[in-house]
């Protein structure tokens, strides 16, 4: 007979195993041969898998290549709708104050243009106290349980604020990770941030990092909001935009 894949060389069989989309690799080759599994399971088929598709990291953090790899290719905001193009749609535990978040156009009266020209809207608060929140469920998301027990990727957050020159405003930022029954096993609250009337009107980011925060979180949640200190009816509060919460390698 002639001779099967096992008489390869490991380094060939890596490569072979390499061109392999990787969920089949996890799902089916593994389930092969002692030999499969045991390339699945190693580093080195991983580390080939990063270095064709270009993703990097530096040698010291490596602790589990094949989780880096799904990681990296999951990578994406877990916001949905996070510039206002779609109204509010998706935002939930809406307060109203005043007269309610409004969305507007960038720059906005004055206001200023995002540093990304990608950002062409806002949502915008009131005169009392205006917040809204999105629930994120990882496991919906594709993030494991034993990924989130276990390896404890780090959760990063991130939100930009600003005010118009001639109003104050407050803002606030307050992020949860939340088990499967909704307790909280850790959090982040901003200061309450005071922008002064005769302001600059500049676009701010705020961000928070999660890590080692233990096991058992399954949802984030994920909380902004503020108002004007002047009380003026209509929207003169704080703006936000580009708010996002991401998992990362």
């Amino acid at each position: 007979p002639a001779p099967g894949m096992e008489s390869l060389p490991e380094a060939v069989l890596i490569r072979i195993l390499a061109s392999i989309p990787a969920v089949d690799l996890v799902l089916v080759c593994r389930l092969v041969c002692c030999q499969w599994k045991n390339l699945v399971d190693g580093a080195a088929l991983w580390i080939l898998k990063c270095q064709q598709e270009g993703l990097t990291r530096a040698e010291s953090d490596a602790e589990n290549w094949q989780n880096f790899y799904f990681l990296s290719k999951k990578r994406k905001n877990l916001i949905k709708n996070p510039c206002g193009e779609e109204d509010l749609e998706h935002w939930g535990e809406v307060e109203n104050g005043g007269d309610g978040w409004k969305i507007e156009e960038l720059p906005g009266d004055f206001g200023k243009e995002f540093p990304s020209e990608e950002v062409r809207k806002y949502f915008v608060t009131s005169y009392e106290w205006c917040r809204k929140a999105q629930v994120i469920d990882l496991t919906a998301e594709g993030y494991w349980e034993e990924l989130m027990d276990t390896t404890q990727p780090k959760i990063m957050v991130r939100d930009w604020y600003a005010g118009r020159r001639d109003a104050g405003c407050l803002y606030e930022l307050s992020v949860k990770l939340l088990s499967e029954n909704e307790d909280v096993l850790a959090e982040y609250k901003s200061e309450t941030v005071t922008i002064p009337q005769d302001n600059d009107a500049n676009w701010t980011e705020i961000s928070h990092t999660f890590s080692n925060y233990g096991p058992g979180v399954r949802f984030v949640r994920f909380e902004h909001g503020g108002q004007d200190t002047l009380f003026w009816k209509g929207w003169y509060g704080v703006r936000v935009t580009n708010s996002s919460v991401t998992v990362e390698p």
